[in-house]
């Protein structure tokens, strides 16, 4: 009986069965007492797995690849989502309910909307309509920038860059004009450009859905600062370059030859408007988009697939992906580090302008949006804000710098990370500045 009760005993403080031992009460002391350190030595090893999983997709991230593979963004988010619900941190069904589908629908939308556009020839019109306005650098300098933050506001910003990123090369070559001021020119625009709507990029989107900021109320409050930024991205740009201070008009040129679908650009041009009075008029974004994009596809003379294989795929396959890896990081308590430095609106801004560039800037809104009050505008605004004009502090900072820098490239230029840092860093402290004494 002192065996058997003594036992029992200790079953019930350790969580062990009771079941009777066959050997003596010390030993199962023993055996209980290293089943339970082996128990919490393969807790710990699978915490471990768990954190090196995350750390290492945040770095990739950040990176834009992993040494020794051949993987994109889209790829290291994908094989990071599975990883983590591999090694026990969400159930599938888990990782499905992270996802939010009206951020994914609307960014597949926009893009259908922006290949339709791109297919009538509009942004290949736009830009010839900015080289006709100006008849000097410095004019092309200005009617760059604000006609790219313009298209950006409107349209996703890294859409913008891929389009016009190849027309502005060839643009300035046949001006015999240095490419590189006007490339920095046109991925700086982008950036600052976007900060002012909703539907500029896509964590400007993620901030609209969380934060419940309507589109007017979002582009009233950081219009001024996108509009102010681009100003100090010209002054800036004439300082660190003298000739495109030139007000000499440029010799004369043939125009460049493109082909406009003018039944397909009117009809864009028509939805893209009713669109964007939609958003104003306070509609919901992910439907309006929907419709929009619906009302495109259905046509006569342009087949769906053309339209369709214009999507960006890589970009819904990692925000699905960022999704769950977000979702895992909250899971595992790992957001409560950042939670000291996002009290205060100057560490918002500090923590925010440090993520974006260290894991990109849609992971970083990811990562801050649980720690930000859902009835906070101000903090939404300055997350907003500041995810987005930090993308102009260094080469990696966003998909635009990456998309021009491999443009520079393909033409026989060098756009080295230490110029473009020359560019961005002083560019990005000035913008971070503005934005800050604008919301506060």
């Amino acid at each position: 009986m002192f065996y058997s009760s003594m036992h029992l005993g200790h079953g019930r403080r350790t969580g062990v069965p009771s079941a009777p031992c066959p050997y003596y009460p010390v030993k199962c002391l023993v055996l209980n007492w290293l089943s339970i350190a082996i128990t919490q030595k393969s807790q710990i090893e699978m915490k471990f797995l768990q954190y090196t999983l995350l750390a290492l997709t945040y770095l990739g991230l950040g990176l834009g690849y992993i040494p020794s593979l051949r993987l994109n963004r889209a790829g290291i988010a994908l094989v990071g989502a599975g990883l983590i619900i591999a090694s026990g941190v969400l159930t599938l069904k888990e990782a499905w309910q992270a996802m939010d589908p009206g951020i994914i629908i609307f960014l597949l939308s926009m893009m259908i909307v922006n290949a339709s556009l791109a297919g009538s020839g509009f942004f290949q019109l736009a830009l010839e309509l900015i080289a006709g306005i100006t008849k000097s650098p410095f004019g092309l300098l200005v009617a760059l920038t604000f006609g790219s933050g313009l298209l950006s506001a409107l349209f996703l910003n890294d859409t913008i860059a891929i389009l016009l990123t190849p027309l502005t090369v060839t643009l300035t070559r046949s001006l015999s004009l240095n490419p590189i001021p006007y490339l920095l020119t046109l991925a700086g625009g982008t950036n600052l450009g976007s900060a002012a709507t909703v539907s500029g990029n896509p964590q400007n989107l993620l901030i609209g859905s969380f934060s419940g900021i309507g589109y007017l109320d979002f582009a009233r409050a950081l219009t001024p600062v996108a509009l102010f930024s681009l100003c100090v991205q010209v002054g800036w740009l004439c300082w660190l370059y003298p000739e495109v201070r030139s007000l000499q008009p440029y010799p004369s040129r043939q125009p460049a030859r493109y082909r406009l679908f003018k039944p397909l650009l009117l009809k864009s041009l028509a939805v893209t408007g009713a669109l964007l009075v939609a958003f104003l008029a306070g509609a919901p974004l992910a439907e309006s988009a929907w419709v929009a994009a619906s009302l495109l596809l259905l046509s006569r003379r342009v087949k769906a697939q053309r339209l369709l294989a214009a999507v960006d795929w890589n970009l819904l396959v990692m925000f699905a992906g960022l999704f769950v890896i977000t979702e895992a990081t909250e899971r595992l308590g790992l957001l409560r580090g950042f939670a000291g430095f996002t009290g205060t609106p100057a560490g918002l801004l500090g923590v925010t302008a440090v993520l974006s560039n260290l894991i990109s800037n849609v992971p970083a809104v990811l990562v801050l949006q649980p720690l930000i009050p859902g009835g906070d505008t101000q903090a939404w605004l300055l997350l907003a804000a500041a995810s987005t004009l930090a993308g102009n502090l260094t080469l990696l900072g966003s998909v635009a710098n990456l998309i021009v820098a491999e443009a520079v490239t393909r033409q026989g230029y060098v756009l080295s990370f230490r110029e473009h840092l020359r560019f961005g860093l002083p560019l990005t402290l000035v913008t971070l500045a503005i934005a800050y004494f604008w919301i506060y």
